[in-house]
């Protein structure tokens, strides 16, 4: 079976990278003990944590992109996770970028000894990947609550599917 049909494989490319970019690939709620609940939606180049019940210098809301994330987690028992986000983020931000080259000069980029659509299915699977792995680090350090790979599951989904398809010479 056919996922895909070959002459729409480049623009599924293009979709998948910016899906990938839009999409949580963690969402956590989680109880911590002594304060109240959180809700963590981390996207690849932001995270969004919403506090339940409690404040941090009075604030209950809080967007951080990617950098200050990492850098607020510094010395802590999660920076090695966040630091394999953040590998898994310059994956996708790979993907985004082969994505603009590929919508502004398809028939130049397809002329070229490598498919872009791979090039966009590799690095989106090489990102869920990592993604998963820092999904699995989150539990294994001991982060409260289950986080749920939503945008993981859904990226590797889309680099499989994009390197397994198949073009067909006209």
């Amino acid at each position: 079976m056919v996922w895909v049909r070959s002459e729409y494989v480049g623009e599924l490319a293009v979709v998948s990278a910016w899906l990938a970019a839009l999409v949580p690939w963690n969402v956590t709620y989680a109880s911590i003990p002594g304060y109240g609940n959180a809700l963590f939606l981390r996207y690849p180049f932001l995270e969004v944590q919403y506090l339940i019940g409690w404040t941090i210098e009075e604030r209950s809301f809080f967007l951080r992109p990617i950098g200050r994330a990492i850098r607020t987690q510094a010395g802590e028992v999660v920076y090695d996770a966040y630091i394999a986000w953040a590998i898994g983020s310059a994956l996708i931000a790979l993907a985004v970028f082969v994505s603009i080259l590929y919508y502004l000069e398809e028939e130049r980029l397809e002329a070229g000894p490598v498919d872009p659509a791979k090039v966009i299915g590799a690095a989106l699977l090489a990102a869920g990947i990592v993604l998963g792995v820092t999904n699995y680090l989150l539990v294994a350090l001991g982060v409260p609550g289950i986080p749920i790979p939503v945008g993981t599951v859904l990226v590797i989904g889309l680099g499989g599917t994009l390197l397994l398809a198949e073009r067909r010479e006209e």
